[in-house]
């Protein structure tokens, strides 16, 4: 009965620990240091009062697994982190702002841009790293709040579309394709749905957006060491995809390998630079959001929480059952949710298993907590709160669902 109270109060527990991040705007305490509480007191409980009679060891193992996938996060941002850093303060992406925009742009246009870019760019780099780029745009443009807000609801949205349909763009999509449900030309008719779900949210967005982005374009000189530098983060983001499809290495470790050739490359062009002290501009207010956030959900994994989602196949037709898994994932990690799907057995065609890929690499993108994009924003941009993005969430469940939908009728092609 003990057992049974335990594994009680650490749902209740974690269910307040995501509670704390919804409430925010009125507790005014910063959801970093409440998931990160919470995060640690239900494993710290876990151990104190293990369940089934697991042996300390068994528990070890656990955590040690969380702990893995954290410290991967957590060097995967704090390298993207870094080289962003690096980029912005020498002032590489407002030279490529003004070299590629133009001076004058209407609001609604800029939605377009901003939505394609950031749907292309993600295919290409993760969606942490296309976020952070993305956001580093926008806010050069001194856009007012509310406008600025709408640019970044379409950028999370956006990067989570464009990663879905690539294995290098999302790791469940990468889950689904290497479990052999989809090959990689059923992901690029996926493609299309994804991006028509875009330009359906940028134009709805858009739509009351009467004003024009005036950019004020000042000269920018890149010295060419950081035009290097520049160019190597790049190559860092196209060799990690390479690495990964061709190789199967970690993009963990390929970007880690990118940052240390920058650490190089910087010391040997100019040997005056400071480079380490990038690292110390890192946002760990966000860095500690994830651990907390993602502390959490490995003990809803542990509790067998996410067991239960295969169980709607039983009850729900297969394509309702999936539309609903990509609304059950804005609120779970999409990672373990997949992980489980995959396990429990189902049977699904081709074309189902492609709206399964949709749902589970888009619908996170329905909360600001339900992506590691939106979890970005969050951080960047003060103003995105939960509640701020939540009020969004009609025009983000109606892109979800034409994209959805779209995704239906490729699938019968299939």
């Amino acid at each position: 009965m003990l057992v049974t109270e335990m594994e009680t109060a650490l749902l209740v527990l974690s269910f307040l620990g995501f509670l704390s991040i919804v409430v925010e705007d009125f507790t005014k305490i910063d959801k970093a240091k409440t998931t990160l509480f919470f995060g640690t007191l239900v494993w710290v409980l876990y151990f104190i009062a293990p369940p089934n009679g697991f042996t300390t060891p068994e528990l070890m193992h656990s955590l040690n697994e969380n702990l893995l996938e954290i410290a991967t996060l957590w060097l995967f941002l704090m390298a993207a982190m870094t080289f962003v850093a690096y980029v912005s303060h020498k002032g590489v992406i407002d030279g490529i702002v003004n070299r590629l925009m133009p001076t004058h742009m209407s609001e609604r246009r800029l939605m377009l841009v901003t939505g394609l870019f950031a749907f292309a760019f993600s295919s290409m780099a993760d969606n942490i790293t296309a976020t952070l780029v993305c956001i580093t745009v926008l806010v050069s443009l001194n856009l007012s709040t509310d406008k600025l807000l709408r640019y970044i609801v379409l950028v999370v949205f956006a990067v989570n579309s464009g990663g879905a349909a690539l294995i290098t763009g999302d790791v469940t999509t990468l889950m689904i394709f290497l479990a052999g449900k989809v090959k990689i030309a059923d992901l690029i008719l996926l493609s299309l749905p994804a991006l028509t779900a875009v330009l359906f949210l940028s134009f709805a967005l858009s739509w009351s957006l009467k004003g024009q982005v005036v950019l004020v374009k000042r000269e920018v000189i890149i010295p060419t060491g950081d035009r290097i530098i520049a160019g190597l983060f790049l190559a860092t983001i196209i060799g990690t995809i390479a690495a990964n499809v061709a190789f199967g290495i970690p993009p963990v470790l390929s970007f880690l390998f990118g940052l240390a050739l920058m650490f190089m490359a910087v010391h040997f062009l100019n040997k005056d630079e400071p480079i380490l002290e990038y690292v110390r501009k890192i946002e760990f207010d966000t860095l500690l959001f994830f651990l907390g956030v993602l502390l959490l959900v490995g003990m809803l994994k542990e509790l067998n929480v996410l067991e239960h989602f295969p169980t709607l196949y039983e009850k729900l037709p297969v394509i309702v059952a999936n539309y609903s898994v990509g609304l059950f994932s804005a609120l779970i990690d999409n990672v373990p949710l997949t992980a489980a799907l995959l396990k429990s057995g189902i049977e699904m065609s081709k074309g189902e298993w492609l709206t399964l890929t949709y749902s589970v690499g888009v619908g996170g993108s329905l909360l600001a907590i339900g992506s590691a994009a939106g979890v970005v924003a969050m951080s960047k941009i003060p103003a995105l709160s939960f509640i701020a993005y939540l009020r969004y969430f009609g025009y983000l469940l109606m892109a979800y669902s034409v994209g959805f939908l779209a995704v239906v009728a490729i699938s019968y092609l299939l």
